[in-house]
């Protein structure tokens, strides 16, 4: 069975692509455009990872983890920015966030990131099917 990840980027050019490239990797996908449209997605279906933009309006990136990590906290966070946030920032924004990848980046790269964020027994059994 496939991981279910859920993209939110507010800029849909990038939203798309990425959705594409990791549906041709083997992901299930679902696409939010903010964060109102992915708590909505998220009281209907179930993911495993979520890849969050930290600049959004309305509901900011840090504000969706937030209320992430209350409602969803099975959910692993990925957050990506062209801002780039420390390690230290992330702790003290208080987010529980997998880790940050900063934009623009390598597909190649996301792609290795998710292999080593995503349970290896999952993984593994892709790999194998």
């Amino acid at each position: 069975m496939a991981h279910r990840l859920l993209i939110v980027d507010d800029e849909l050019n990038h939203r798309k692509a990425l959705a594409i490239s990791l549906r041709l990797e083997g992901y299930d996908v679902l696409e939010a455009e903010d964060g109102i449209a992915a708590l909505e997605l998220l009281t209907e279906d179930e993911v495993d990872l979520a890849i969050v933009d930290l600049m959004m309006p309305g509901i900011n990136g840090l504000d969706l983890c937030r209320r992430m990590r209350f409602r969803h906290p099975s959910v692993g966070i990925v957050l990506t920015s062209a801002y780039h946030l420390s390690e230290r920032q992330l702790q003290r924004a208080e987010i529980s966030v997998l880790g940050f990848l900063p934009k623009p980046f390598e597909m190649d790269e996301l792609f290795a990131y998710l292999r080593e964020k995503l349970p290896a027994d999952v993984a593994a059994a892709e790999a194998a099917g």
